[in-house]
């Protein structure tokens, strides 16, 4: 969908500018005015992970006089797989802080604005209000209903990205103009259905493709240029190496958005019944650590799935993935003459196998809060994490 330009442009370029942008300035759809306007424009980036870092980047280099950074994480050496603006000497780092120098380095002219906080309901607000248009990178679905939410309230148009293993998608809401996120998800999925890239994993390369994507719409939205891809849903399978749209429209029976909630509740990140399973019968890696030195006789499951196995496990730990449990095939596998403990890689799909376990009729089992990672963290320092 066309759209009116975003922002004025500002005053003038300077002759450094004008060298810098010189390739800009040459196309004649862009030119001095659509560049005069990607300087006067104030984006927000939320996130300065694998979808921020290119997206930072290239607008950076495009000319985007004020970019914003909503991120509360440090660097970690995972990250570097995929997230570009950062690297080795940044692990430990503050993110914020080291897009931020990487920014600056890729285009001294860019106003860069720290906001590193964790994104809620009390503060997203007064954040996004300094800011003409968001870029939204989360890979969690509690950050992108108050991203959309707030949007809304503000009316403000937003950039959304999602990634997973091999494939992205892309769209660009504005509720005033098209559609918003709810139009397309209204609710989000059960809790556990939709694994994170921590979980699940993602392909380096896709972050560029799917953020360089946004960066594009993120321009073509601040200049008036070319058709937005509001009203569309860009879907990319990198593996077959297809793009496809796919028309969304705004929903008549959607319920109006007049405030923010709790978003936590809403998208339920553990069920209730993993919840209610896991109270009273969650134990440390500290525990686990005693009942192993102490010789009890109990049977240690391991629920994630072969691949994570092979990366590191606790030793001793039987491997039944959690899907085997929920669909019931795996429970005849488990010992009826001594305690079962579970775990995953930080305790979310161990709780959720948990309360599978406990309605088949094992009720002194119990999960491991934290999983593989407390245990290499804590316990076994010689392990890696993932």
């Amino acid at each position: 969908m066309s759209l009116p330009p975003l922002v004025e442009p500002a005053a003038d370029l300077s002759i450094d500018e004008v060298r810098r942008y010189s390739r800009h300035l040459i196309i004649p759809d862009v030119g001095m005015d659509g560049q005069k306007r990607l300087k006067n424009a104030k984006v927000l980036a939320v996130g300065a992970g694998g979808l921020g870092s290119p997206v930072l980047m290239y607008l950076a280099a495009a000319g985007v006089g004020t970019l914003g950074i909503v991120e509360f994480d440090t660097v970690d050496e995972s990250n570097l797989q995929r997230q570009i603006i950062h690297g080795q000497s940044d692990v430990g780092r503050s993110k914020a802080e080291s897009a931020r120098d990487s920014i600056e380095e890729i285009n001294p002219y860019v106003d860069v604005r720290l906001h590193e906080v964790r994104l809620d309901s009390d503060n997203v607000l007064d954040i996004f209000r300094e800011y003409d248009l968001i870029v939204d990178g989360t890979d969690n679905f509690a950050t992108r209903y108050l991203v959309n939410d707030a949007c809304v309230l503000l009316d403000k148009p937003y950039v959304w990205g999602s990634i997973y293993r091999f494939d992205g998608q892309v769209s660009v809401f504005w509720n005033e103009h098209g559609p918003n996120y709810r139009d397309l998800y209204p609710v989000p999925p059960p809790p556990g259905m939709v694994p994170s890239c921590a979980e699940g994993g993602v392909l380096g390369v896709l972050c560029a493709t799917i953020g360089a994507i946004q960066a594009t719409e993120a321009v073509k939205l601040i200049t008036g240029i070319g058709e937005t891809l509001l009203g569309r849903l860009m879907v990319y399978d990198a593996l077959e190496m297809t793009f496809r749209t796919i028309k969304v429209r705004k929903d008549p029976e959607g319920e109006p958005i007049t405030g923010l909630i709790d978003y936590e509740a809403f998208c339920g990140v553990v069920s209730v019944e993993a919840q209610e399973a896991a109270a009273g019968s969650t134990i440390t890696v500290d525990e686990l650590k005693d009942m192993m030195d102490a010789g009890k006789d109990f049977e240690l499951i391991d629920v994630r799935e072969p691949n994570e196995y092979e990366i590191v496990s606790i030793p001793g730990a039987t491997l039944i993935p959690k899907d085997e449990i929920l669909s019931g095939r795996a429970l005849a596998q488990l010992p009826q003459d001594r305690p079962i403990v579970l775990h995953c890689k930080t305790g979310v799909r161990s709780a959720e196998a948990l309360a599978a376990v406990k309605n088949a009729g094992f009720k002194d089992a119990v999960h491991v809060q934290g999983g593989v990672t407390a245990w290499a963290t804590r316990i076994d320092k010689t392990l890696p994490t993932y």
